[in-house]
């Protein structure tokens, strides 16, 4: 039995908790530094010192002659996951983990279905269907009723 895709999920679990646990983290330091922005270039520099130790330990190195055939957007990342910190970081004290965390996973939803639909950015290309629509619709369903509370 290939265990590989449950290995995945399981992963993608945890680091989805991990995510739970950075938008209050992070929203805790913004209030101790004075601003989400500095929290986040808080977060990030202590993140980037924790990957160096672990590509130093993994004895791994970037391709650089495959990293000049990359498009512009491939570079984008680490800026996407700035937006999403400085916003958790904002956000939490003003509304909540859980709320912060499901408008966070339901705009992680919709943008997803319209990635998937055209196999944007290089993803397999898995077309909008009424079930894939009806279970973002259940998330955001959920986002109205942890706002109710």
């Amino acid at each position: 039995m290939n265990f590989a895709p449950y290995l995945a999920m399981l992963a993608v679990v945890l680091a989805g908790g991990a995510t739970a646990l950075q938008a209050p983290t992070n929203a805790r330091l913004a209030s101790a530094v004075a601003s989400p922005v500095n929290a986040a270039f808080i977060s990030f520099a202590v993140g980037t010192a924790a990957l160096g130790i672990i590509a130093a330990v993994l004895h791994t190195r970037p391709d650089m002659v495959a990293t000049r055939a990359l498009p512009a957007y491939a570079w984008f990342g680490g800026l996407y996951g700035a937006i999403f910190v400085v916003a958790a970081a904002w956000a939490v004290p003003r509304l909540g983990v859980a709320m912060t965390i499901t408008l966070m996973v339901a705009g992680q939803l919709l943008l997803s279905l319209v990635l998937d639909h055209f196999g944007a950015l290089g993803v397999p290309q898995s077309p909008i269907s009424l079930t894939r629509v009806a279970g973002v619709a259940l998330v955001i369903a959920g986002v109205l009723l942890v706002r109710r509370g």
